[in-house]
């Protein structure tokens, strides 16, 4: 009895995992009621820890317990390096439960660039080699967290080779290392991707699962290397939503909801702007939409994942349609998340058909208008898709009293930039622009970025870049006006008060509506109200400047007020120097005569170019003088770089330390040295002249070079001894020695980018129905709702069921495909919708009631695999005339299997080898099966590759180019 007693507190103690000290250390610590008496406890608990653990005499349960502690002492924040090295140790432990431990805490406690990290690579190489695939996964799990680049190739054998062994556990943590491994180098893998593919044909659902993501990270850089997986992915994704894998595999009734996410998002992928791709996905995403489940949230995740990858691939009518359809199931619902989902996935669709959104005008209003600011975040990002020049008023009315209300200067900034991208885009009128620039200034503050205010400068100097000079100066008189209107509001944002100084400087007296005394008097009241901003001073006195030197100009007399010459003498005496530059020049200007004043300061010249003479030819007499009277010449930057003396143009100290910096060249040959004979010293000898090493420094280089130049020329006058002699006098010489090393650096970059996506909207803008009011009685609607949802969206403004049945284009979309006539027509355009008025093809997508789906494909889908792993072998297989083959199943071949929850296929028998048969065609071709090579995708019409990259931009942007600046409008969902 006694025994028994004694096994179970062992085996509770295994079980629970700690002792009762620790158990009270967890409670003292949640029943802290500060952070201070917290921290008291963690630190009681390290000082018991550094005491114990260092003890030789701990037992091995002991030290794991002492591990798990650590591990609690980390989370709290508090620094446990002391024990780093214990739970180095326990890695090595030959204990399953203390190295499992141990790989816990070192993946916890260390990064991948920690100076441990060495003393654990070669445990995880004799783990990775294990008989216990136990072991096996406890060090791939270590290998995802610990391995860094340098330490890559020292495991990649032993990773590659469990890409093959028999446990499922092992094989799917080896895909997610060498996932790891290529994402953190790419190129240290780039030779093992086809392990990716293969893994795709693996008998366990959890390994093929695995190795859908790194095949999301390689589609997403290059998607045309992996088109042929196309066919593969669709009849993967098929027998899943059909159910063929096993019920382990099911969450809330829905078959391995998160493979099919993923498989999703890679035929979006794959689907963008490929017309032959996308057809081979419509019929597998029509059945999921069908299927799937919209009362449960992994069931509205699958739908929302469907209605993104029918946005991003090629345009299908009945898709579309669909897609609308369970938008519109989002958008009634009260749940504030589908809403959400729902406004983000039309706000997707929008691109391809704007009409979709006219159909829910009445659920956007209500978004607008809910408490939940997320969801009215997401509505104006909706809005702001939708604006066109008939509703830009009213989208950015409601975005200036959204930007008002809220205080999270981060969004307050975005709203205040997108309102001023809506404004200089669609302003219908300058006065409503100008109108709009001042609230946005007025109420963003110094939020808004400045170059705004400098491009609203510009603006106003340019004009919307019309000839027509009546409308500029119509647009300059309204700004002055609103602005000697806001001059006297409090505490307005510096960057506003900048661009009304420009302003009224610029143009304050040009209509002649306004005196120069009257404008100047404005611009000292702005310099005195805010004497403490240096920048609008400035701005202040530029202008006053301005407005003078325009008087002087127009031969009119010049009165300062007494007020702007108390202005000017304080800015004279100024702190600030550029303060005090603008106040003489201020006053220089005013003294000149009109020539002089027109040359310097011409009137409206602020947006021409100024020519900029980079030869500075106007000195070419100076410097000739001073050649002349013996200055030295100058020498060009190339040249100086180059030299290596530089003792005429550096100092001395900073020439030592470039002699002294590293060489990267190869050691010269060690020359023997030179013997000189001692020779009597003769006056009418030239033997004095001592021969000097190539080993001299710099500094003795020069002198003796130039005493060395006379001797070269036989002469036979007394000579000096000058080495190391520094020389004083006479006018220094150039060494064009080494004037040569300056033709060494060239550079050249090329940089090429593209897209290819295509938009189709042209073809399915009228093909989509209304469901949202469409089994629902209609209810009493708020007029002014629909007198706000007929601003927005343009047309009637009835109920939604009214509006949906009728399938003509509103008025306002004519008057908008009218504006934009300018923009290029796409021929792609024409061609789809070419295609759609022809006899339709065979129903792709049979949204009715579904015959039997369940029955494999006549062809093969894994045959497409064929080539993937040896690119010499074709891709196609045909069967000859008559013969009827399944397809290979590999998801049904789960639920062939016996046994209780045993789905792996055998691989010995009359089993069908897939790798096998992929890579040996030949044999298949010698038992009455044919090869066939596909011929390649005929393109009609004109040049589609040009069509597909023009509708790429115009895809990417999210609207139709119909103005001159497409690229203001920047698609937030995508």
């Amino acid at each position: 009895m006694e025994q028994l007693k004694t096994l179970g507190r062992e085996l509770a103690m295994g079980s629970h995992g700690q002792s009762k000290e620790f158990l009270d250390l967890i409670k003292s610590i949640g029943e802290a009621r500060s952070k201070a008496e917290e921290d008291r406890i963690v630190l009681r608990e390290i000082e018991t820890l550094k005491r114990r653990i260092n003890d030789a005499d701990t037992p091995k349960r002991k030290m794991k317990e002492y591990i798990i502690r650590l591990l609690y002492v980390e989370m709290l924040g508090h620094d446990a390096s002391f024990g780093y090295i214990h739970a180095v140790k326990m890695t090595h432990d030959d204990a399953l439960l203390l190295k499992r431990t141990g790989y816990l805490a070192v993946t916890l406690f260390l990064s991948d660039d920690h100076d441990l990290i060495i003393l654990i690579v070669n445990t995880i190489q004799k783990d990775l080699a294990s008989d216990n695939y136990l072991v096996v996964c406890a060090a791939l799990n270590a290998v995802c967290r610990l391995i860094n680049e340098e330490t890559i190739p020292a495991v990649l054998p032993r990773v590659v080779d469990l890409l093959n062994h028999p446990k499922d556990a092992v094989r799917k943590k080896a895909v997610m290392a060498l996932h790891r491994f290529y994402q953190k180098s790419p190129s240290s893998v780039s030779h093992l991707l086809t392990n990716f593919r293969k893994r795709l044909c693996d008998n366990d659902p959890g390994v093929m699962g695995a190795s859908l993501c790194p095949l999301f990270n390689l589609v997403s850089d290059d998607a045309n290397s992996y088109k042929d997986l196309v066919v593969s992915f669709v009849n993967i994704l098929k027998q899943v939503a059909e159910h063929r894998l096993p019920k382990t595999y099911d969450y809330h009734q829905m078959p391995a909801p998160f493979i099919q996410i993923k498989m999703l998002k890679i035929l979006a992928l794959l689907g963008s702007g490929d017309k032959q791709a996308s057809g081979h996905m419509y019929t597998v995403l029509g059945d999921i939409i069908r299927k799937s489940d919209s009362m449960t949230n992994i069931g509205n995740a699958v739908l929302y994942e469907c209605i993104c990858c029918v946005a991003s691939i090629y345009p299908n009518p009945k898709l579309l349609e669909a897609a609308a359809d369970v938008i519109a199931k989002f958008l009634k619902s009260d749940s504030h998340n589908l809403k959400y989902m729902g406004i983000d996935a039309l706000g997707r669709l929008i691109k391809l058909s704007p009409q979709i959104a006219e159909q829910h005008q009445l659920a956007v209003i209500d978004c607008l208008e809910d408490p939940d600011d997320s969801l009215k975040r997401k509505t104006f990002e909706l809005l702001y898709k939708m604006t066109k020049s008939s509703n830009v008023e009213v989208i950015v009315d409601r975005m200036i009293d959204y930007m008002i209300s809220i205080s999270d200067d981060h969004y307050k900034t975005y709203i205040a930039s997108r309102c001023v991208e809506l404004a200089e885009q669609f302003a219908p009128s300058n006065h409503w622009f100008i109108q709009t620039m001042n609230k946005v200034f007025e109420h963003a503050g110094d939020l808004v970025n400045i170059k705004v205010a400098h491009n609203l400068m510009r603006l106003i100097a340019e004009g919307f870049g019309e000839d027509d000079d009546a409308a500029d100066s119509q647009l300059r008189s309204s700004a002055v006006e609103s602005y000697l209107r806001i001059i006297g509001e409090p505490k307005l944002p510096s960057v506003f008060l900048q661009v009304i100084c420009w302003v009224l400087g610029e143009y304050g007296t040009a209509d002649g509506k306004y005196s120069a005394s009257y404008i100047s008097g404005k611009l000292c009241d702005i310099a005195e109200a805010y004497s403490n901003d240096e920048n609008v001073k400035a701005y202040a006195i530029s202008a006053l400047m301005k407005i003078y030197v325009f008087e002087v100009a127009a031969r009119r007399k010049v009165d300062i007020l007494p007020e702007c010459q108390s202005l000017i003498e304080e800015l004279l005496a100024s702190h600030s120097t550029d303060l005090q530059q603008r106040a003489y020049e201020l006053q220089a200007l005013i003294g000149l005569g009109v020539q002089a004043v027109e040359t310097i300061m011409p009137r409206d010249a602020s947006c021409e170019d100024i020519e900029v003479d980079n030869n500075l030819s106007f000195l070419d007499g100076y410097v000739r003088q001073s050649l002349e009277r013996g200055a030295q010449a100058y020498i060009p930057e190339d040249e100086r770089t180059g030299m290596g003396n530089m003792n005429n143009f550096r100092s001395q100290d900073h020439n030592e330390s470039l002699q002294h910096g590293l060489r990267f060249e190869a050691y010269e040959v060690p020359k023997a040295p030179i013997q000189l004979k001692a020779t009597p010293v003769s006056f009418a000898s030239s033997a004095d002249i001592v021969p000097v090493p190539e080993a001299l420094s710099s500094r003795e280089t020069y002198h003796i070079s130039s005493a060395g130049s006379t001797s070269e020329a036989g002469s036979s006058e007394l000579k000096l001894r000058l080495d190391g002699v520094q020389k004083k006098w006479g006018r220094p010489t150039y060494s064009s020695s080494a004037s040569s090393a300056s033709d060494s650096y060239s550079t050249s970059q090329k940089s090429t980018n593209g897209a290819a996506q295509v938009d189709g909207a042209t073809a399915v803008n009228s093909k989509v129905r209304d469901s949202y009011d469409s089994r629902k009685t209609q209810v009493e609607i708020n007029p002014e709702k629909q007198k706000l949802a007929a601003s927005l969206f343009g047309g009637s403004t009835k109920t939604e069921k009214r509006l949906s049945t009728s399938h003509k284009v509103p008025k306002s979309n004519a008057a908008d495909g009218a504006q934009g006539s300018k923009a290029a027509v796409v021929p792609n355009e024409v061609a789809v919708e070419k295609t759609i008025h022809q006899p339709p093809p065979p129903d792709l997508l049979d949204l009715g009631e579904s015959a039997d789906t369940t029955a494999p494909p006549s062809v093969d889908p894994f045959q497409q695999l064929e080539g993937l792993y040896d690119p010499s072998i074709n891709s196609g297989i045909g069967h000859n005339v008559g013969a009827t083959t399944n397809a290979p199943d590999i998801m049904g071949l789960y639920s062939e299997s016996t046994g209780s929850g045993d789905y792996s296929i055998p691989v010995s028998g009359n089993n069908v080898n897939l790798l096998s048969e992929l890579s040996n065609p030949a044999v298949k071709a010698t038992s009455g099966e044919t090869i066939t090579t596909p011929l390649p995708q005929s393109i009609k019409g004109p040049n589609a590759k040009d069509s597909l990259d023009k509708d790429a931009l115009v895809r990417q942007m999210g609207v139709n180019p119909s103005s001159q600046n497409p690229n203001l409008f920047s698609d937030l969902l995508g």
